[in-house]
């Protein structure tokens, strides 16, 4: 099971026992500068006594279970307006909206792409760049954010 995965079964009962959705979580390994980021939503949004309270009961997990070696910050934060998306329910919702987003392996060429979200079925995201859609598999992507567009 991938570092994530076990992350995020972890840490996913403890933010969803506070009231909060679990949105996603992301790992930087950097040595003593490696930071576990995770991301908590709530429809009536979140402020900062929401991170400080998820961040106390993820900690707690943490430090019982010791799923990560060595040195790491814990940052509890909201998703924000562009919001990073990690499952393909995620990216369904935002079909319409403009991303960033990157890919593990290269399609037709390339691994970076800033479009829209044309569609999402079957686990495939499908991002149009300069009037081409690219198909790339949820699977496969490595990051992707919502881009805010202020008109």
């Amino acid at each position: 099971m991938a570092k994530n995965a076990i992350l995020e079964e972890l840490i996913r009962p403890a933010v969803e026992a506070t009231g909060f959705e679990f949105w996603g979580l992301e790992y930087l390994a950097q040595g003593k500068h490696s930071v576990l980021r995770v991301y908590i939503d709530h429809e009536n949004g979140i402020d900062v006594d929401n991170c400080a309270e998820v961040s106390h009961q993820v900690s707690g997990i943490l430090d019982l279970e010791d799923p990560i070696q060595g040195y790491y910050n814990l940052e509890v934060s909201s998703p924000g307006m562009d919001r990073p998306l990690f499952t393909e329910s995620q990216f369904a919702m935002y079909v319409g909206q403009d991303v960033e987003l990157r890919a593990s392996v290269a399609v037709n060429g390339r691994r970076k792409f800033k479009g829209t979200i044309e569609a999402v079925e079957d686990g495939v995201v499908h991002v149009l760049v300069d009037g081409e859609s690219y198909p790339i598999s949820c699977q496969q992507v490595e990051k992707a954010n919502l881009v805010v567009n202020f008109y």
